[in-house]
């Protein structure tokens, strides 16, 4: 067997054979039960809750939760773009990056407030370590914000009737020190032996092979690319990401990436069935995902693999696969995997560039970031997925003749509309974004490195980051203008907030109906056959929405190429 595809199976084993520990452990965590860390953790948290003055005890409802949320994430922007209009005189600035704009300030405080990360600067040099810092604040804070909101959804369905669904900070705070925190310690370690900067110092000065003197950048890189792939962040410390030497220095460290990334979304799905004892329905779940999954990674590999017909037609030894735009010291099975894990997840790092993926392989990023809920990113990918259980277990009781039940309560016309809306809204701000994208060519033009079929891919694969809240992008578009930092930066706002709203809500609405026992008649959600019902809805509702501008863009690249 090839060793890189070997590589790329022990990276997805070792994820999936962490994730079920770890989802035990969370179950453990958000249920308030003894776990191995309390003694380091329970005493720092008090602390915390004794100086802000927050009752971890006094439970919370479905909008009393959302209230929290929306508050603390309003704050955390404010305070970031005050932060990074005026790092040019703040100190922590050893090289002199200067302010940055108000339009490309709020993309930036938006884009890491929502865990997206879609960085329109370059991170070596847009950034002051103050500013750095902030970032890394938000990455963990906004990891924790969507853990805390999948923590709602866990105690809708545990309880068999209530309207008190636990405490925000609480779950907020939990999922940042016992959870993210940890697993994220360990992957900096790795990082830091394997040769990533820890440090305050500027730039260092080296001696190339060809014997001039350049300037590199470094800084307090490792804890930064840690929180990043473990938080489904996906945010550069350095422009390049983790094809940068300093990010992701050799193999191991792209496995450590890899497995960070994986790890907590895989284990949330795990969590859930723990938590309301469920375990059939979280494999039923995990199961869907990992196909889905797999059917997207798989032909992603072997189109790398197989390299670009252009290239070995001009003689070129094609055999390493399609290198461009990637690390000799990775390669394209590697690369490849990467493209799909950090989409599916919606971590959006990269360690190759995706602007220089082979058309299908970038359609099929583009479709991870589209459907956005096969394992998803942490928190949230959960919340991504319910949204589509309520409509196939909709669909399913009407063809059944039955009234749609999930865990034990009814789903009526308020939740199947909520859920409808929140399924619509994300193709609706793909689609609509790029239509006005193209619409106005004033704008966007002179912004693409490609014409024809490539240049509406890299406004579609812009919009699409965006919405999906993945931060990776066709990086052959000038994306730091005025049209760009602003359309997106609202794209970024509804595209996080309202899908976590809507399936909080749906669950907090669920949670205070009636409890209805489980008879031979209820339409049972943990089978292969449910399984299939809900990927059959995902896939028809991705295909009506999106195959027609895919049909513009990436397959029609593919069609001019081959």
């Amino acid at each position: 067997m090839n060793t890189e595809i070997l590589g790329i199976i022990v990276m997805f084993t070792l994820s999936v054979l962490l994730a079920i520990p770890l989802g035990k452990y969370i179950a453990k965590v958000y249920g308030g039960e003894k776990t191995l860390l309390d003694p380091i953790f329970s005493p720092i948290e008090r602390i915390f809750y004794k100086i802000s003055g927050i009752n971890t005890q006094t439970e919370m409802n479905w909008k009393q939760h959302m209230v929290t949320l929306l508050t603390i994430n309003m704050v955390w922007f404010l305070l970031g773009m005050l932060i990074l209009m005026t790092q040019g005189s703040l100190p922590l600035n050893p090289d002199k990056n200067p302010s940055m704009s108000a339009d490309l300030a709020f993309n930036t405080v938006i884009s890491f407030v929502v865990n997206c990360n879609l960085q329109h600067y370059s991170g070596e040099t847009g950034l002051s370590y103050i500013g750095q810092f902030w970032l890394m604040f938000l990455q963990f804070v906004s990891a924790g914000t969507g853990m805390a909101a999948a923590a709602v959804i866990f105690r809708a369905f545990r309880d068999k009737s209530t309207t008190k669904l636990g405490n925000f900070y609480n779950f907020f705070v939990k999922s940042c020190t016992r959870i993210l925190l940890p697993v994220s310690f360990v992957i900096a370690i790795i990082l830091v032996f394997e040769g990533t900067p820890m440090t305050f110092e500027g730039k260092d000065t080296i001696t190339t092979l060809q014997g001039e003197t350049v300037k590199v950048s470094r800084g307090p890189a490792a804890a930064f690319v840690a929180i990043k792939h473990v938080g489904t962040n996906g945010g550069g410390f350095f422009g390049a990401n983790s094809s940068h030497p300093f990010e992701n220095p050799s193999y191991l460290t792209n496995m450590a990436e890899m497995i960070g990334q994986l790890i907590i979304p895989m284990a949330m799905v795990f969590a859930f069935g723990y938590f309301i004892g469920r375990r059939k329905l979280s494999l039923m779940i995990f199961g869907v995902m990992t196909a889905g999954f797999l059917m997207l990674a798989i032909p992603n590999i072997n189109m790398e693999m197989n390299g670009n017909p252009a290239i070995a037609e001009m003689g070129i030894d094609n055999s390493p696969g399609a290198m461009e735009g990637k690390e000799i010291r990775l390669g394209a099975p590697a690369s490849g995997f990467w493209s799909i894990v950090t989409t599916v997840i919606s971590t959006g790092s990269v360690n190759s560039m995706h602007d220089s993926s082979m058309p299908l392989s970038g359609m099929n990023e583009m479709l991870a970031m589209m459907i956005n809920s096969f394992y998803g990113g942490v928190g949230v990918g959960i919340l991504n997925f319910f949204v589509f259980i309520i409509i196939a277990v909709f669909i399913s009781g009407l063809m059944v003749g039955r009234t749609p039940e999930f865990l034990g309560k009814k789903v009526e016309a308020r939740e199947i509309k909520i859920a409808m809306i929140i399924a619509l809204l994300h193709p609706f701000l793909i689609l609509a974004g790029t239509a006005l994208a193209a619409a106005l060519p004033q704008y966007t033009t002179e912004t693409l490195n490609n014409p024809g079929f490539h240049g509406l891919s890299e406004m579609l694969y812009e919009y699409t980051s965006a919405s999906a809240n993945n931060g990776s992008g066709f990086e052959g578009l000038g994306d730091n203008t005025l049209w760009w930092n602003i359309s997106t930066g609202f794209v970024l706002i509804l595209g996080r907030f309202l899908p976590i709203i809507g399936p909080v809500a749906i669950a907090g609405l669920l949670a205070r109906k009636r409890y209805i026992p489980e008879s031979d008649g209820t339409l049972k959600i943990d089978t292969v056959t449910f399984g299939l019902m809900v990927f059959a809805v995902i896939a028809i509702v991705a295909a009506l929405a999106f195959f027609p501008v895919l049909t513009l863009g990436p397959i029609a690249e593919y069609f001019s190429l081959y």
